[in-house]
């Protein structure tokens, strides 16, 4: 929240996969700095072959239809992490459990942790090289899990008075009909945004979904995806250095809110 606030930032998310642990922390320091704060959670889910990644933006602590499912889905995780670092040890990289944990802050541990850890023992020479090598969909290294539906994932989210948001399209490495029928089908079932600004897409991409979610009338989002100092090259607030989310991204998730 302070690297938010000292980047010029009107509002702050914190977006964690499959856990709301750290809410109560963010909101009380981005309280005490003036930032609008923004609770929620990240949910890896399918859509038919399509695995997609879903902000959950208002997804509140405390008891309601998708907060009850997120333990269970910290369980699946933690299940497949045991059985990737057993497939790991059986390629020859010698890591363990307790490596991996001590690269997450929290209860929250998936594949960049493991990535992490063969990065410390010098296996590999950087997270993404990992992915690249051994994690990433259908790698050498790779488990599948238990992930929510899309449709199940909206519902539970609108259930639970949140907003639900595709993370950066970019990453289902769709076309643009593919973006397009996709957004249409799933806006249908109560989808409330495209994260349209993220470091990852360029300009024209950027364009791209900001005027889809605009035909769709849902919201055109966006952030930093920022995942600690030492993990990617992505500063808070302005991505690569040309991130510029637009005040207009809270005032449509607000709105989406009250549908």
């Amino acid at each position: 929240m302070a690297l938010a606030a000292r980047a010029g930032l009107t509002h702050a998310a914190l977006m964690d996969h499959d856990t709301l642990g750290g809410i109560d922390r963010a909101r009380l320091a981005a309280e005490d700095l003036g930032l609008g704060f923004i609770p929620g959670v990240e949910l890896s889910v399918d859509h038919g072959n399509t695995k997609i990644h879903m902000l959950v933006y208002f997804l509140e602590p405390g008891e309601g239809p998708l907060q009850a499912e997120l333990s269970a889905l910290r369980d699946g995780r933690n299940n497949r992490n045991t059985r990737i670092v057993e497939r790991l040890n059986a390629l020859g990289y010698e890591i363990t459990l307790d490596d991996v944990r001590r690269h997450a802050a929290g209860p929250s541990v998936g594949r960049p942790h493991i990535a992490d850890a063969l990065v410390e023992k010098g296996y590999i020479a950087s997270r993404d090289d990992a992915f690249t090598d051994l994690l990433h969909d259908g790698g050498a290294a790779y488990i599948e899990r238990t992930r929510l539906t899309a449709r199940d994932a909206i519902r539970l989210a609108r259930e639970s008075v949140a907003v639900p948001v595709i993370a950066h399209p970019v990453t289902m490495n769709l076309t643009r009909d593919g973006y397009a029928s996709t957004f249409i089908e799933l806006t249908g079932l109560g989808l409330g945004g495209i994260e349209a600004h993220h470091p990852m897409h360029d300009g024209a991409l950027r364009v791209h979904l900001t005027e889809l979610a605009a035909q769709l009338g849902i919201a055109a989002t966006g952030g930093s995806d920022y995942h600690g100092a030492t993990k990617r090259a992505y500063g808070v607030g302005i991505g690569k250095g040309d991130l510029r989310v637009p005040e207009s991204a809270v005032e449509q998730l607000n709105e989406q809110r009250d549908q």
